[in-house]
């Protein structure tokens, strides 16, 4: 599959807006090339970037070092405190840290559930004392 380098762009431009940082800003911060950073902001060569550029400029955009990687790949990109997996090509890595997500997802949702457990039996338990 090839690279989405306009989605890259998209992303790039509009963590940008939200950060109120400037293409400066994001240069100085990742020490990428003027160039290369205005080449990606508006799409205007696609080519494959070294995975240090794009882990340089997701990390200076505060984003998981593989978010823009993932975004050129049509993933889903990792979240900030996700493990970072760089082999190429084995996405066993990349389903675990899914299998993880989900877990925490339901470790949160079991524990909520416990919560109102607790809360109703507290309740039951002041009802029937009356």
């Amino acid at each position: 599959m090839p690279e989405d380098w306009k989605s890259v762009a998209e992303a790039i431009n509009a963590r940008l807006r939200a950060l109120g940082m400037t293409q400066q800003e994001l240069v100085e911060t990742s020490k990428v090339s003027v160039a290369v950073v205005r080449e990606l902001q508006r799409n205007t060569v696609q080519r494959r970037r070294s995975s240090r550029t794009l882990e340089a400029l997701s990390l200076a955009l505060g984003w998981h070092p593989r978010h823009l990687e993932a975004v050129a790949n049509g993933r889903r990109p990792p979240e900030l405190g996700d493990p970072v997996y760089y082999e190429k090509g084995d996405d066993t890595a990349e389903r675990i840290s899914a299998v993880e997500t989900r877990l925490e997802q339901l470790a949160g949702q079991i524990s909520e559930m416990n919560a109102n457990l607790e809360a109703l039996i507290g309740h039951v338990r002041a009802n029937s004392r009356r």
